[in-house]
């Protein structure tokens, strides 16, 4: 038997995350109330980790253009023309609450993720880098979390073959139940060989790979 859902109110939609503007939002954006369904959806694409909604007005206010920037915003990493003919590609990456959930695992992936988005700009990746925030370290779940990441990223940086050569942790109350799981990765190309995620030109391949949808 199919069980009933929640009632959907805006105590629930905080529930998930989301605050009383934003279920406001919604709520115009649809033209009534939403499912359970749909506010589930929202939360998860609204969320700081998909949408970035509270850092990224911050983060707009970084420089992102220059002389030696061969590569801005918009794309899998950033890259700095260093001379000589050579790039250096970076990308750095949250993986907050995965790593709450799963710490080893959550930071892993992390890792994973901003190397992906390296080699995938035809950069090899050089060096891992990390910043991290925890609770109380004299608290056993503190001392669990700070255990399972630092572990999770040394070990796929090994796997990779590329070191983790510095980072920085610091412990305070506020962070107990949400650390902050920070992760960089930088990589070195030959400035001509960048590779972007968009191309474009007449006489293109186009490869379709995967069942029929």
């Amino acid at each position: 038997m199919k069980g009933a859902e929640p009632k959907v109110t805006v105590d629930l939609a905080r529930d998930l995350g989301l605050t009383a503007e934003e279920y406001d939002r919604i709520v115009t954006r649809l033209g009534r109330e939403p499912t359970w369904t749909e506010l589930g959806l929202f939360s998860a694409l609204w969320s700081e980790h998909c949408a970035y909604k509270h850092s990224r007005v911050y983060l707009g206010r970084l420089p992102t253009r220059g002389p030696r920037v061969l590569q801005g915003p918009g794309e899998n990493a950033g890259a700095i023309d260093i001379g000589d003919g050579w790039a250096v590609v970076f990308k750095m990456e949250s993986h907050n609450h995965p790593s709450f959930i799963e710490p080893f695992q959550g930071a892993a992936t992390g890792v994973g993720g901003i190397l992906r988005d390296i080699f995938t700009m035809g950069a090899r990746p050089i060096a891992i880098l990390d910043s991290l925030r925890f609770g109380d370290p004299g608290e056993a779940k503190t001392r669990h979390l700070v255990n399972g990441v630092v572990s999770g990223i040394s070990w796929y940086g090994n796997c990779f073959g590329c070191p983790t050569v510095g980072g920085e942790i610091a412990f305070a109350p506020e962070y107990a139940g949400n650390p902050l799981v920070n992760v960089m990765c930088v990589g070195l190309v030959r400035a001509d060989r960048l590779f972007r995620a968009r191309a474009e030109g007449v006489g293109n391949p186009v490869f379709y790979v995967g069942n029929k949808t």
